[in-house]
């Protein structure tokens, strides 16, 4: 089976529909959370998401959508995080709220979460060469997919595979381009993806919505 793998979209719209676009016939779509946060269109990402992924877990802005004083400390965090909460459908603050924190796919096989798999370190950020130390956590799992760093990367781990496909609507790797991957789990093989969006679109919108610029002029820089 081919999977698609996402993950933080941060409500990027040119990101993610420049993603559908370019991604190659899979079987599925899974969502590696933080579908809302820091740009422009909350709902309509949501929106999208729902029409697409067979299962998308919760990110830390999904988490944190309803109390976006808890990112007093980032403004960009914490606008992004405003912006969502007054923009999104009691529907939509309903689906994100229901999202689990783990998932599995393909028969139980891969396990999908959005940072650490241990449920009390859900925030950490586990960053590619950092992959390894994941081996405990592999159990009966052939693969483990997160995000959280926005750093695209894979690795073998265990006799499995650990991947973050990489961010859609923020990247932090160095590479503007909106990250993606393609899982064959039938052999454990991942592409990795990058693709061009229209980041000035991006950055216009921002300036609409009255969100920090530097939430667009990062987009630029990827990071």
């Amino acid at each position: 089976m081919k999977v698609g793998l996402i993950s933080d979209v941060h409500a990027n719209l040119p990101a993610l529909e420049t993603v559908l676009d370019d991604m190659p016939a899979v079987d599925r779509i899974v969502c590696a959370g933080d579908v809302i946060g820091y740009n422009p269109w909350p709902a309509e990402c949501v929106d999208r998401v729902r029409e697409v992924a067979a299962m998308t877990v919760r990110g830390n802005h999904d988490r944190t959508v309803e109390t976006p004083e808890r990112y007093r400390a980032n403004h960009m965090a914490e606008a992004g995080l405003e912006h969502a909460k007054g923009s999104l459908s009691d529907d939509g603050l309903a689906w994100i709220r229901g999202l689990p924190r783990a998932e599995t796919f393909a028969g139980g096989r891969y396990l999908l979460v959005h940072s650490h798999p241990a449920a009390e370190r859900e925030d950490a950020y586990v960053y590619p060469e950092e992959f390894p130390t994941l081996d405990r956590h592999m159990g009966e799992y052939d693969g483990i997919v997160l995000g959280h760093t926005h750093v695209q990367g894979k690795r073998s781990v265990a006799g499995g595979v650990v991947v973050n496909p990489g961010s859609v609507g923020q990247p932090r790797d160095g590479d503007p381009d909106a990250g993606y991957a393609v899982l064959d789990t039938a052999t454990g093989d991942v592409a990795l993806e990058r693709v061009a969006y229209d980041v000035d679109r991006v950055s216009e919108a921002v300036a609409d919505a009255g969100l920090p610029e530097r939430t667009a002029d990062r987009l630029y820089k990827g990071e």
